[in-house]
């Protein structure tokens, strides 16, 4: 892959062009219906509704190579992140820093130059200056930046919202299986996930997935049939 920059006549680079050409990041088979061409690199794509979408998002390119960082979570452990196919040794993991907006975009910031997807919670407010900052060093440095939100009308309060990210998708709440009566344990879920965008991510899509499957990861779920009422 070319690297491009622009030099002072002492050799310092005066502007760097980032790399060209770059292919997209691959996504795991299942998620191909709602990302068909991949992570394109320089983008932002917004999560929200499923940490474990989040999850599933990275898997596949972390076990191709690339390398990946978590910002601000609080709760993901290794083992949850190891069943989604991160490749541990490639992770870096940023526990969670309060509300101090100044450390997470610095934290986030330095991220970006660095690795190849950075999947970051953002704090309650951020400044709509810090937001395109970010996305712009995202786009210089062919870096995935993945922000992820709580869901709208989850109890938030400000919450907060990433304006124009080139992707939104968004994990819909839906019904778990391995609960009998009164016995078993939760083992999958199945949840309805909407990709809408700009560009060529313009046009919405959805894909119903097992998000975990009953052995962890992500699968394709085929569409429940319509409930056909009965007549008397």
């Amino acid at each position: 892959m070319l690297d491009v920059a622009i030099r002072k006549p002492t050799g310092e680079v005066a502007v760097d062009l980032g790399r060209r050409g770059a292919p997209p990041l691959p996504v795991d088979p299942a998620l191909s219906a709602i990302l068909p061409h991949g992570l394109r690199r320089g983008s932002t794509v917004a999560v929200s509704g499923s940490v474990s979408l989040l999850l599933a998002l990275l898997g596949t390119a972390s076990a191709d190579g690339a390398w990946c960082a978590l910002v601000g979570f609080p709760h993901i452990s290794a083992e949850a992140a190891g069943e989604y196919g991160i490749e541990l040794s490639r992770l870096a993991v940023v526990p969670a820093l309060g509300q101090h907006q100044q450390n997470w975009t610095t934290a986030v910031g330095a991220l970006v130059d660095a690795v190849d997807i950075v999947a970051a919670r953002p704090p309650a407010r951020l400044a709509p200056g810090e937001i395109r900052r970010l996305a712009a060093r995202a786009r210089t440095r062919d870096a995935v930046l993945i922000p992820f939100l709580p869901r709208h009308g989850a109890g938030h309060g400000t919450a907060p919202d990433w304006p124009n990210a080139d992707v939104r998708l968004s994990a819909a709440p839906g019904p778990w299986t391995g609960i009998g009566s009164g016995h078993g344990r939760l083992r999958a879920r199945r949840v309805e996930v909407t990709a809408t965008g700009r560009g060529q991510a313009a046009r919405p899509r959805s894909a119903e997935l097992w998000l975990p499957t009953a052995a962890g990861g992500v699968a394709s779920a085929e569409p429940l049939a319509p409930v056909i009422p009965l007549v008397s």
